[in-house]
Parts: C-alpha cells; sequence; structure tokens
C-alpha cells in the first residue's frame, strides 16, 4: 500500500531528528508535504544534546528527496505566537494543514528528591504547554480544512506512573488527556486526536545516561530496586527505533484511522501491561 496520506499537509514539532523526523519521512514517503519545527537550541538541565539547525536542515534534505514540499522554522513550542506564525506562513504556503504531530518534548529523569523548580517548570512548560499550543495554534487551520487528525505524542508514562520521571509523567499524564478532551469538542468538525504512548526509543532522548557515569535510572534503581521491573518492557526487547513510532502515526494520520478517535495508543512492547 502506497499514498495512504496523498495530498495531505502535515505539521510537525520536534521535528529536527529522532521521532519527529521519522514521522516527517514516513509521511512523505505516503504522500504528505511537511511543515517542520524544531527549537535547534538546548533547554537548561536535559541531559542530552539539543537538536540543531543542521538537525532540522537534513530533515528538510530527506523529504525533498521524496519529492514533497517542506517549510521549516526554528520555533519553540512555549512560544504561541511563533507557533501561530509558523502555522499560518506553513499553510499559506502549501495550502492547507490536514495532519498535526505534536511530538516536541523533553525528559530530565531523577528520583524524586533530585527534581528541582527548574527542571519540573520546564518539563511541564515543553511537554504539555508546548503541547497545548500546538493545538491551538494549528486546530483552525485543520477545521478550515475540513478536517484530519491530530496526534500527541505522550508515553508510557502519559499511562502509568513509572519511577524516576516524576515531571515527565505528569506531563505526559496531562497529554493524554488534553488528547481526549480535545477530541470531545472537536469532533463536531470531523477533527479526531489521538495519543500515541511509545516506550523507549532509540533518539538521543532515550540514550541520556553521560559518557561513561552512570545514568539517572541507575542511581535511582541503586537507592530503590523494588521499582526496576515497572521499567520492563513484555515483549524481549530493549528500546524501540523511531519507525515503528512512525507506523503508529501514519495509521493514525490516514483515513484508514477516519473514526478512531480518543485513542491512547501504545507502542510500547507492553510496558503498560502491568
Amino acid at each position: 500500500m502506497s499514498g495512504r496520506v496523498e495530498g495531505k499537509v502535515a505539521f510537525i514539532t520536534g521535528a529536527a531528528r529522532g521521532q519527529g523526523r521519522a514521522h516527517a519521512v514516513k509521511l512523505a514517503q505516503e504522500g504528505a508535504d511537511i511543515i517542520a519545527l524544531d527549537i535547534c537550541a538546548p533547554i537548561p538541565n536535559v541531559p542530552y544534546p539539543a537538536a540543531t539547525e543542521d538537525d532540522l536542515a537534513e530533515t528538510v534534505r530527506q523529504v525533498k528527496a521524496l519529492g514533497h514540499h517542506v517549510v521549516s522554522r526554528v520555533v519553540d513550542t512555549r512560544d504561541l505566537d511563533a507557533l501561530k506564525a509558523a502555522a499560518d506562513e506553513g499553510a499559506s504556503e502549501l495550502g492547507k494543514i490536514d495532519v498535526v504531530v505534536a511530538n516536541a518534548g523533553i525528559c530530565i529523569p531523577g528520583a524524586w528528591h533530585t527534581v528541582t523548580p527548574e527542571i519540573f517548570r520546564d518539563t511541564i512548560d515543553v511537554n504539555l504547554v508546548g503541547t497545548w499550543n500546538t493545538i491551538m495554534a494549528t486546530a483552525p487551520h485543520v477545521v478550515r480544512a475540513g478536517g484530519g487528525s491530530i496526534i500527541l505524542t505522550s508515553s508510557a508514562a502519559g499511562l502509568k506512573g513509572l519511577p524516576f520521571l516524576t515531571p515527565y509523567v505528569a506531563s505526559k499524564h496531562a497529554v493524554t488527556g488534553l488528547a481526549r478532551a480535545f477530541a470531545a469538542e472537536l469532533a463536531k468538525d470531523n477533527v479526531r486526536v489521538n495519543s500515541l504512548h511509545p516506550t523507549g526509543v532509540a533518539t538521543p532522548m532515550g540514550n541520556i545516561a553521560p559518557e561513561g557515569g552512570q545514568s539517572a535510572f541507575e542511581a535511582g534503581l541503586a537507592e530503590n530496586p523494588r521499582v526496576g521491573g515497572m521499567l520492563a518492557n513484555t515483549l524481549p526487547i530493549e528500546i524501540t527505533q523511531p519507525e515503528d513510532q512512525a507506523n503508529a502515526v501514519l495509521f493514525l494520520a490516514s483515513d484508514e484511522s477516519r473514526y478512531v478517535t480518543a485513542l491512547a495508543m501504545t507502542v510500547d512492547a507492553g510496558n503498560t501491561q502491568y
């Protein structure tokens, strides 16, 4: 099967690399034009390297190589006005927005007593406020297009209280709630809203141990080993690939899921099973 999102325009945050790039490339492979956004700058306390403008340019290159149009912008999702401008400009250039993938997010692991007010606030601001901003900037365009699909990247931690991730768990549970609430209100405009719940993914966020050092998870488990089983997947894998998550995004973006809304779709190797 090919052309599963032929003629659609997809707006993707966190698109410079990792899951966001995989979503952009997968949707372009199946016929979509892309509006690709990323902050391309570090955020304090985040323990892995930030995406760069060169990373975003590589996403653009890969989409163009597939023969599709792409508009890119360096935007912080915490800035609603900048998001609105990017959505307006992208829709003006490409004609509309049918699909939104609110994928941008951060993760700063640590045992509960190591979490500072700044870490908590930044995690909520990027993962929750940034996702709300993305919906508010793009939903009017999706409504004007006659309907479409909004996909929010949550997490296994949006369904389950994983340890050593207190701010992340709080933010991702809230994202799950956003999807359900927006799904209820936007249904009258034929806009579907669903959330995606990955387990670990092989991206820079998924490799957050300092080089040659102990990860926050290892440090937490050394203090509190009883909760270690909560981090395990049921299937015999340690981590998924970005393309595994992109396959789910493609389904939720396509008309194959035309009657799917308010779904918390897990691609978590069974992590949330127990």
